[in-house]
């Protein structure tokens, strides 16, 4: 994967692109911490994306802050959202638990709708990339580039390492059996609301890069249907795996970088695909090439 992602600007594809799909793909993976790993279905994350991103661009464009002390200040206010809104939500499982989160998304729009720094329907636009360390000009696309590739690497190695830990493997338990879980002595709402916070987190700490890749804040990352898009990309990638919610992200982006001239039509094509997927391939992509391998991906 690494190599790829390296390659990929030198073998001709666009970088703007790759951006995008790195971004996403950090997006996808947060959310498959919460739902692969943790079995928490949110049909509100688009808004700790969509937060942090006008967080970062008002911090980058206002304030005057570096890049990287704008995508931190945004990450911090992700995760001070995810903490209160986790607090409500783990109150309740299943459906209650999504409708909760849906709830709060919806309220976070329209928050982002009538709040003054927001710019309303038109965004905060014109962002500045500024320096790196007020040293690297981020106006070079190439060392954008390096910095979205660091911040997706390792954001991925964390949720990775978070997988792969004593709290991730409790975590998958809750998810199996939580009544068992909870007759080990471990405190499920309490490892559920650290995952939550986690998963917002890094949620928004790819809303913040995006902001400051694009040059742009607006409405469409805090969207309901933007959290819809996270669910697909993970669906189709594979849930409860390491690389799928990437492979996922990067097929959907494709598709609607692609496919952009059938306008409307590709939510038509992208629902089809998500049809198919589901009726064959249950896995995801990587969850199936994982069960032909005999391998966990």
């Amino acid at each position: 994967m690494v190599a790829v992602l390296v390659a990929a600007p030198f073998v001709g594809i666009y970088p703007v692109f790759m951006m995008k799909v790195m971004c996403f793909a950090l997006f996808a993976c947060a959310f498959n911490l919460l739902l692969g790993f943790g079995g928490l279905l949110s049909f509100g994350h688009a808004m700790f994306l969509g937060m942090a991103g006008y967080v970062s661009a008002h911090a980058a464009k206002v304030w005057g802050l570096t890049p990287e002390l704008a995508i931190l200040v945004a990450t911090l206010c992700a995760a001070a959202l995810g903490w209160v809104s986790g607090l409500l939500a783990i109150r309740r499982q299943g459906i209650y638990f999504a409708m909760i989160t849906l709830a709060l998304a919806q309220m976070v729009f329209f928050f982002s709708l009538q709040a003054p720094f927001t710019g309303g329907e038109d965004g905060i636009q014109a962002v500045p990339r500024g320096k790196l360390f007020g040293l690297i000009d981020l106006s070079q696309p190439m060392a954008m580039y390096a910095v979205v590739l660091v911040v997706f690497l390792g954001g991925f190695l964390l949720i990775y390492r978070i997988v792969h830990s004593p709290f991730g493997q409790v975590l998958k338990a809750i998810r199996e059996n939580e009544p068992r879980t909870v007759s080990l002595g471990y405190d499920a709402d309490k490892f559920k609301h650290r995952a939550f916070v986690l998963s917002a987190a890094l949620a928004g700490m790819a809303g913040a890069t995006k902001a400051i890749v694009f040059q742009l804040a607006s409405l469409t990352d805090v969207h309901w249907s933007m959290s819809g898009e996270v669910v697909l990309m993970t669906l189709v990638g594979g849930m409860g795996t390491i690389f799928g919610p990437v492979v996922g992200a990067a097929v959907i982006v494709t598709m609607q970088n692609y496919l952009a001239e059938l306008g409307a039509w590709v939510t038509v094509v992208q629902g089809v695909i998500f049809v198919l997927c589901v009726l064959l391939f249950r896995r995801g992509i990587v969850g199936e090439i994982g069960n032909l391998l005999k391998k966990s991906l």
